[in-house]
């Protein structure tokens, strides 16, 4: 049996493995934890009771996060013209067409959010070995996909994520880090859940919020009791 870093014993000592937490203890808990050398990101994986196989009940869509998720996001607008421009203005760090397409092509992905025009999605989808894997691909839905650039690229850095089901049945979303506030934390957790729950298909049945964990990147998962969020 390994042996455990005196780390990792201090955060037995903290937390009970058969408990299930409220969220607010839940995030007060992890400002608790010994600290590591980075700002650890705080992770939610979230169980929902869909058939992943079924094509009416997959869940996706966006949501802003009062508080961000505390990651630099970069933003990359494939555009061209005015829309390029646009895009500029707003703070987008890397802005082109053929240009950045040919980059992508070549397995450049150094950015966290790809907005483009519509008409350059064409060209952009055959790149879907490069961006597919790393759920960079622009979608309409997630409104990376769009005319109206300078929204795109001021929401993703105002906090907006995008949330989607896995094969698994899970969502798995950054929802900020250890050096937030425990009550900025819950708020944007709170706020992701009323998000998913929305995004609940009609055609699935029983306990929608199956089963929710909360954790850093060094750390244990916390259960988290979801009774107060079950969807209407």
């Amino acid at each position: 049996m390994a042996k455990r870093s005196k780390r990792m014993k201090e955060i037995d000592k903290l937390i009970d493995p058969t408990k299930i937490y409220k969220l607010d203890e839940a995030c007060d808990l992890l400002k608790q934890m010994p600290p590591v050398k980075f700002d650890q990101s705080v992770n939610v994986a979230l169980r929902v009771g869909i058939d992943p196989k079924k094509s009416d009940q997959q869940v996706r869509g966006t949501v802003s996060l009062p508080h961000g998720t505390g990651q630099k996001i970069t933003v990359c607008v494939i555009a061209k013209g005015d829309k390029a421009k646009e895009a500029q203005d707003a703070g987008a760090e890397f802005v082109g067409a053929d240009d950045l397409l040919e980059k992508i092509k070549g397995g450049w992905t150094d950015f966290t959010v790809l907005v483009a025009t519509p008409d350059m999605m064409r060209e952009l989808g055959k790149l879907g070995k490069v961006l597919g894997p790393r759920g960079l691909m622009p979608t309409p839905k997630a409104g990376t996909v769009t005319t109206d650039v300078a929204k795109a690229v001021k929401e993703s850095k105002g906090g907006k994520i995008e949330f989607k089901v896995d094969k698994t049945g899970n969502i798995n979303n950054a929802v900020g880090k250890v050096s937030f506030q425990p009550i900025n934390l819950a708020e944007n957790i709170r706020t992701l859940l009323q998000a998913i729950n929305r995004a609940k298909p009609s055609s699935a049945k029983g306990v929608f919020l199956r089963s929710m964990y909360l954790s850093t990147t060094m750390g244990p998962g916390l259960k988290i009791d979801l009774s107060q969020f079950a969807a209407g």
